[in-house]
């Protein structure tokens, strides 16, 4: 298998990264967005200022994209935070673990000290132990956080490691 190569997302991929990120959002099971966004308002989230995209391309498709980003402002904003969709014909192919892999270089490139995931849907148990793989530990638990379509009221977790040489963290 061929890794995928991660690059920036230009606006001529904004077609691309919606064709990934609307079903996505309508299925309402991982991102707490608005299930009904239109491309707009879905892609304006993801461009959002302060954001730096990125696409993953396999074999000269676009087969995901994520974000990059300070999690918090001011003292804060050592620590990063990113956002990952995958297109579904391309689960389970690494197009996640490269993104969070290039992600993790990137923000240490950017000085970033650590990253976090704020709202990590606890049903979403392929991300959980993706993210468990890759060096995050699970440091928070909001009960009952996400009203998922299908299971009702479940669990997000606040997910976290440092960067570098640092260990992970155990907040």
């Amino acid at each position: 298998m061929t890794l995928p190569t991660i690059r920036p997302a230009t606006p001529a991929d904004a077609d691309a990264i919606w064709s990934i990120l609307e079903p996505v959002l309508r299925a309402g099971e991982t991102y707490a967005l608005p299930r009904d966004w239109n491309r707009d308002q879905g892609l304006g989230y993801w461009f959002s200022e302060g954001n730096e995209v990125f696409v993953s391309e396999d074999a000269g498709e676009i087969a995901g994209c994520y974000f990059l980003h300070a999690n918090q402002r001011g003292g804060g904003a050592h620590v990063a935070n990113c956002g990952y969709v995958t297109s579904a014909a391309s689960t389970a192919h690494g197009i996640a673990t490269a993104m969070c892999e290039h992600s993790l270089q990137r923000a240490a490139e950017l000085g970033f000290r650590a990253m976090q995931f704020n709202f990590v849907i606890s049903a979403n148990e392929r991300a959980v132990k993706l993210w468990q793989r890759l060096g995050f530990a699970i440091v928070g638990t909001i009960p009952q956080a996400f009203d998922h379509p299908q299971l009702g009221y479940v669990d997000a977790f606040v997910m976290h490691r440092m960067l570098g040489d640092a260990k992970v963290s155990h907040l």
